[in-house]
């Protein structure tokens, strides 16, 4: 990669459809680069870990237009943390989880926009619900009236190819025409997280509407 990151995000800007929002996935990345990427053109940040995010969201408090993802694993513990630190939440992956949110969104006069995360396939190093649970708690997930529930998130296991990954994501966008199909008067399927910087091009073909990448737009980091 020789080229800079504010000449490569500019490219992959430039290079998706209209219709796609790009987060860019900041774990690890200065502020100071986040600053470049925001000249760039990019105002989505996405971050996996609560307190990373609030220390880069002072630092960045000059730049009042962003709009903050959670796309890590969300331990309840830090429930309340993420609503005060993010519009969005994609890696809503319980109903536990959902339930906790809404719970707390409600005492915070708060209404955050968030992204059910679903495993197409078996997936021990991964969260969120199988098909079949998912299918099961709608009903509950309807009541939480505190949440903007607003699409599906999911990640490929490792290991898969093209053709195997491509399947994940249309099989995602299937579910969530089938969960749109229910006419739930909460839960609207709008968005799908599908993407990243390996197989985003995948992602697109099957029809996501949010992309999140990293490396491809920073390089890579080192992570502890």
């Amino acid at each position: 990669m020789s080229s800079s990151p504010k000449e490569r995000i500019i490219a992959i800007r430039s290079s998706l459809p209209s219709s796609i929002r790009l987060i860019a996935v900041t774990k690890q990345v200065t502020s100071e680069m986040m600053r470049h990427a925001y000249a760039a053109g990019i105002r989505d940040f996405g971050e996996s870990r609560v307190q990373e995010a609030a220390t880069k969201q002072v630092e960045l408090q000059d730049l009042p237009d962003i709009t903050w993802h959670f796309i890590g694993h969300l331990q309840s513990n830090k429930a309340k943390l993420a609503l005060e630190h993010f519009q969005w939440i994609h890696s809503v992956d319980s109903l536990k989880l959902a339930q906790r949110l809404n719970q707390l969104a409600q005492q915070l006069g708060r209404s955050p926009l968030v992204c059910l995360q679903v495993k197409i396939l078996s997936d021990p190093n991964k969260s969120g619900w199988t098909v079949p649970q998912l299918l099961e708690d709608l009903s509950q997930l309807n009541e939480c009236q505190s949440l903007q529930i607003n699409g599906l998130m999911t990640i490929p296991p490792l290991g898969l190819n093209d053709s195997e990954i491509l399947d994940v994501f249309y099989r995602t966008r299937d579910l969530a025409k089938e969960i749109q199909e229910k006419n739930l008067s909460n839960i609207k399927m709008h968005q799908l997280s599908m993407g990243m910087s390996s197989d985003y091009h995948l992602a697109i073909q099957a029809g996501t509407t949010m992309v999140r990448l990293g490396t491809i737009l920073f390089g890579e980091r080192l992570y502890q």
